[in-house]
């Protein structure tokens, strides 16, 4: 099946009922919806958590998207919505998930360059943890899902300007934290 079209033609089909029309939103916006919940909650696992949760939400609440073109734009006020919730509701868990883990264990490939690759993803996500809230969303979002300094605004609910303002002090930190350690 052709599943092809435009975000409100996907949306017109989810609610005649056609799941497959859901199934194609989530396929295509998944990615900056666990952006969007990593930048807010800095934690992977919580981040897939939320995602599942919001895609629900979206799901049972599809109705009351007013603009269908706008459905991702939507979507994402929800996922921000629902991580805001979640961190303010629980503590955030800390570790490695267990799947990360069992990866690790079972990669089979150089001990010594899975070591290297296993540091500089923790420098990482150290350093993007590092970040405050409104930067670490802003560099997820533009450097890792590609939406442009427009579409963050509108998600953030603030102009172009401070968009650009909190990528380059993001990215300027984060080289910092990264050349230093």
């Amino acid at each position: 099946m052709n599943v092809a079209g435009t975000d409100s033609r996907l949306v017109a089909r989810a609610l005649a009922g056609e799941t497959w029309g859901f199934e194609e939103l989530v396929r295509r916006h998944l990615r900056s919806a666990h952006a969007v919940a990593l930048g807010v909650l800095g934690n992977p696992a919580d981040a897939e958590d939320v995602c599942q949760d919001a895609f629900l939400t979206a799901l049972e609440r599809l109705e009351e998207c007013r603009d269908p073109k706008r459905f991702a734009a939507w979507l994402m006020r929800i996922v921000r919505n629902r991580a805001l919730n979640f961190r303010a509701s629980r503590s955030l868990r800390q570790g490695v998930p267990l799947e990360e883990a069992a990866a690790a264990k079972s990669s089979g490939g150089d001990p010594e360059r899975e070591a290297e690759r296993s540091e500089a993803r923790e420098r990482l996500l150290a350093a993007l943890s590092g970040l405050p809230e409104s930067q670490r969303e802003v560099v997820l979002l533009h450097d890792l899902e590609g939406w442009r300094h427009r579409e963050i605004a509108e998600l953030l609910g603030t102009s172009e300007g401070a968009v650009r303002v909190r990528l380059h002090e993001a990215r300027r930190r984060l080289r910092t934290e990264l050349e230093g350690g």
